[in-house]
């Protein structure tokens, strides 16, 4: 319909052009010949008159059917105007009756073979009525179609000559225009069949131009990136995923002989993390570089799975070794402090040594805690699942968080809860727990004050099928931030970097939350903070298949600098 629409367009452009140059020209050689011609004048004023018109009537047409109708409307008027003038100016002798020639191949291009046929049928019965006028003399006595000049034969012969004419360049022009009309039709069978190629795959896909920008972007590639073609059409690729040029590169993309391959860590567009595994290639037209192009795919759930399978065999190691190793250590410990609690009895008068008693009856106590801790983290205890709204459990847990945060030097809360009830299978003592520490652990990197910023949140993980929505809640503060060799760490029993803990809190948040079948994501930059994320299924059994079929495998080889 648009295709038509521009043909449309084009036949009023070249209708205004052909009759401004050729009665224009006319009126110049009658005005140097001292004559004056008003019907030149009428049908210039009349052209451009009726164009208006067609251009204010093109506008609310929104069907083919019309736009076809009003394409025969066009044309009959102009055949119409045009048997006008030529009567006007000698009927058969007339110089402007080329015009048919030409009106006719325009009738074909526009609306086919069929069109102009009709067109070059039409104009030889027009033609045919106004010579038969003049050769009978019908309107000899009105003056309007004078006697030619020519004999009958000559008549005749001129009307036959031109009648094939029209008829020969009718026929030449519909095969032309079918002709097409059909490598038009193949093109945009092939295009579109591109363009569902393109669009079906579920790898990401961008092209760019010659100096980087983007000029295609596929479905994929917006499901992946969260941004639509709008937002990124004409910006350079890399600036898209929060790269840089020279990082991944390290020279002018644009010389680039054979594909390059890697694998990079960048942001969506609601700034969560994106790790994709990219090849970016060279893309040519006729030998010749003239862009990029760039297929890529979501490493992210990958990666982070990768993590957590590696965090989970390592905790199952250590707990194995270490619940055995703590009862063996409880034991012990049991028994040296009542001993030093007897001796502290007998030696009550030596004021140095009690002293000294007290202290190591005290840290053999603590001792014991943690290892009680740690072995209530080794084995954990059977959730308490009902359906709550998350909403609901933070907002309980944020009277002691804010309350906590009084004692703290200039800490301010924010929250952000999403719309709706945030409904999941959970045990919510044990998920007020997690909250807790997470938000302590945010006062704790915030020593000279800060803002954590808590938000809950609906998100889809996963393509097509095997997909679904998990519930996040993430807990972003202003703190030091956690270094990055320190990143793989965090979660593991008695790692800390105060001074004063047992390294078991986030530990057990990791527990907790995998107990739920959820995982937890850590973005965080030295000096700039951190976001701890915890994400949720809706159900505690929906949570490793979809944290297992919401990921693809990229590849068999591990991606990698080339």
């Amino acid at each position: 319909m648009d295709d038509l629409r521009v043909k449309l367009h084009w036949l009023m452009g070249v209708r205004v052009v052909a009759v401004t140059l050729l009665l224009g020209l006319s009126i110049a050689f009658q005005v140097a010949r001292g004559e004056l011609v008003l019907t030149f004048y009428a049908l210039i004023v009349f052209t451009y008159a009726i164009t208006i018109a067609y251009g204010v009537t093109i506008r609310y047409l929104t069907d083919v059917l019309a736009l076809t109708r009003f394409a025969y409307l066009q044309v009959g008027v102009d055949l119409l105007l045009e048997t006008f003038l030529v009567a006007t100016t000698g009927a058969v002798e007339s110089p402007f009756s080329v015009l048919y020639v030409i009106t006719v191949p325009l009738a074909s291009l526009i609306m086919r073979r069929r069109g102009g046929l009709i067109t070059a049928g039409v104009s030889v019965i027009l033609f045919g009525l106004i010579t038969n006028f003049q050769l009978y003399h019908v309107f000899a006595a009105s003056g309007w179609l004078p006697p030619s000049r020519l004999s009958v034969v000559e008549t005749l012969h001129t009307f036959g000559v031109h009648s094939l004419a029209v008829i020969a360049v009718g026929l030449l022009s519909g095969a032309l225009a079918e002709s097409l009309a059909e490598k038009e039709r193949g093109l945009s069978r092939l295009q579109a069949f591109h363009e569902n190629v393109v669009e079906s795959i579920s790898s990401g896909l961008f092209t760019t131009d010659a100096a980087g920008r983007i000029t295609s972007f596929n479905r994929a590639a917006q499901e992946i990136t969260g941004y639509d073609l709008d937002k990124v059409r004409q910006r350079p690729w890399w600036e898209v995923f929060l790269w840089q040029q020279g990082d991944l590169f390290g020279a002018d993309p644009s010389a680039m002989a054979n594909p390059y391959r890697f694998e990079a860590q960048g942001n969506r567009s609601d700034g969560s993390r994106l790790v994709l595994g990219m090849t970016v290639s060279p893309l040519t037209e006729g030998g010749a570089q003239t862009g990029l192009v760039g297929v890529f795919k979501d490493l992210t759930q990958i990666r982070d799975m990768e993590e957590e399978m590696r965090r989970k065999e390592w905790l199952a190691k250590l707990g194995e070794m270490s619940a055995g190793m703590a009862h063996e250590i409880r034991n012990p410990l049991a028994a040296m402090v009542g001993a030093m609690q007897m001796l502290r009895q007998d030696l009550a008068q030596d004021e140095s040594t009690a002293r000294l008693l007290d202290i190591a009856t005290r840290e053999a106590t603590r001792l014991d805690a943690i290892v009680s801790e740690f072995l209530l983290y080794a084995r954990p205890p059977e959730l308490n699942l009902k359906e709550c709204d998350l909403n609901a459990v933070l907002t309980d847990t944020l009277d002691l968080i804010r309350h906590e945060a009084q004692k703290r030097k200039d800490i301010t809360i924010e929250t952000h809860p999403g719309p709706g009830p945030m409904l999941a299978q959970v045990d919510q003592d044990q998920l007020k727990q997690v909250f807790w520490n997470l938000a302590t652990n945010a006062f704790d990197a915030m020593v000279a004050g800060g803002r954590l910023t808590i938000v809950t949140s609906r998100r889809r993980i996963g393509s097509g099928g095997r997909s679904g929505e998990v519930i996040e809640i993430a807990f972003k503060d202003t703190g030091e931030g956690i270094k990055k060799e320190d990143l793989d760490k965090i979660f593991l029993p008695f790692f800390t970097t105060k001074h004063t803990g047992s390294g078991l809190g986030l530990a057990s948040v990791h527990r907790i939350v995998d107990l739920h079948g959820g995982w937890i994501r850590v973005e965080s930059q030295v000096g700039k903070g951190s976001r701890f994320v915890v994400c949720l299924p809706l159900s505690a059994e929906a949570g490793p298949r979809l944290w297992h079929e919401g990921s693809e495998p990229w590849s068999r080889e591990p991606w990698k600098r080339s």
